[in-house]
């Protein structure tokens, strides 16, 4: 796909199975038995068996190596298999790359995954501990030292000029949170189900890194998450109703670091979320205005406010306001810092769940629904759509 153009993945890939692990704090299993279930379980509910499957995609920052949790599940002989970099910013990519296996004949049915003892075992928002010495990470040497140590503190200083450039106060990130405990609250498989969340309560909890709260900042989640993905064709003849893929699109922008893009002429904003979001309207044909459901990344609470800028569903500054008037259903599964963290694959899940009408919070007659992936970072996003046919 290029950024000047229109691209001709559209509509040739969907996703036709979704499956996951409960969500929790402590899995008591190794970060591949939680792959292997959470694969078994998509291919379960796509009524497909560990022998269809020929590719696999997953995030560099998985344990579970391709072949390993094909051999765990089952599964034959591999003609395809990939790994995307950028953490969380990888999530809506691995879709994408198995989308264009699948387009290009490559492979026939492509399992992407995700799993991770995020809680009980690697903890990411404890921060930089060890890392070996690399390109990429030499950016971080310009923060480190000055005791910006976690994503939390990286976020932190974006959300501050943020804040100041808009006349806003901590408050705004607080909409983003009560809407995500809002539907987390009645969806069974959330974390905070049962226990929505108010205004005060977030405005109550304890500083992380200023201006972020506690309830800014996403859970620690152990589990996995499974999605698979097959020709449109071969999709309408499985077992549910198929997510077509509208448009997939990775994004890095001018200036790219991860977490730590600093020296960009404006802080207020996300140029990755842009590229991403000028590429999926393009190949879309799509508009803000037909979006029924928006599922957005949410690790941190301001970069939430920053992609519906991006996006084009509102002005800058404008976006607290537009999530408190609820004009969008948001995060309709409660979102990572409702429902669980499982780096944005949860997130496609519940765009799948829209498009089916399983969705614990449905939202009648959804059509498409666009979903994002990692922000700070280069990222990646899609648009799903209901299959007419």
């Amino acid at each position: 796909m290029s950024v000047r153009a229109r691209d001709a993945l559209g509509g040739r890939a969907a996703i036709a199975g979704i499956g996951a692990t409960d969500f929790s704090k402590d899995s008591g299993r190794s970060e591949l038995r939680l792959a292997a279930e959470a694969v078994r379980a998509a291919l379960d509910d796509a009524g497909l068996a560990p022998g269809d499957v020929d590719g696999m995609v997953t995030f560099t920052m998985d344990t579970s190596p391709e072949i390993t949790v094909a051999q765990a599940c089952g599964i034959g002989e591999l003609s395809f298999f990939s790994r995307i970099h950028y953490g969380g910013g990888a999530a809506c990519a691995t879709v994408q790359q198995a989308a264009l296996a699948v387009a290009a004949g490559v492979a026939e049915v492509v399992v992407c995954y995700r799993a991770f003892n995020e809680r009980s075992g690697r903890r990411f928002g404890s921060g930089v501990r060890h890392r070996e010495p690399s390109a990429e990470g030499a950016a971080l040497g310009w923060a480190l030292p000055f005791g910006l140590l976690t994503p939390a503190s990286w976020v932190a200083m974006a959300a501050r000029r943020y804040l100041h450039a808009y006349g806003l106060t901590p408050e705004a990130f607080g909409q983003v949170a009560v809407v995500d405990r809002m539907y987390a609250a009645t969806n069974p498989a959330a974390y905070f189900h049962g226990r929505p969340l108010t205004l005060a309560e977030h405005a109550a909890s304890r500083w992380i890194v200023e201006p972020l709260r506690l309830l800014d900042c996403c859970q620690e989640t152990d589990g996995g998450q499974a999605l698979v993905v097959t020709s449109v064709e071969r999709a309408r003849d499985l077992a549910r109703r198929p997510a077509v893929v509208a448009a997939a699109a990775q994004g890095a922008g001018r200036g790219q670091e991860q977490m730590t893009s600093y020296y960009r002429d404006d802080l207020t904003g996300l140029p990755e979320t842009d590229v991403v979001a000028r590429q999926l309207w393009r190949t879309s044909g799509l508009t803000p205005a037909d979006i029924d459901v928006a599922i957005l990344y949410d690790h941190f609470t301001p970069f939430v406010l920053m992609q519906l800028e991006e996006f084009g569903f509102c002005g800058k500054g404008e976006a607290a306001d537009f999530v408190a008037a609820r004009t969008l259903p948001l995060n309709t599964h409660g979102g990572q810092l409702g429902e669980a963290y499982l780096h944005g694959m949860n997130g496609i899940a519940e765009a799948v769940r829209q498009l089916r009408g399983t969705a614990a919070n449905p939202v009648r007659g959804a059509g498409h629904v666009l979903v994002t992936a990692g922000t700070g970072v280069p990222t990646s996003g899609l648009i799903l759509t209901a299959d007419d046919h």
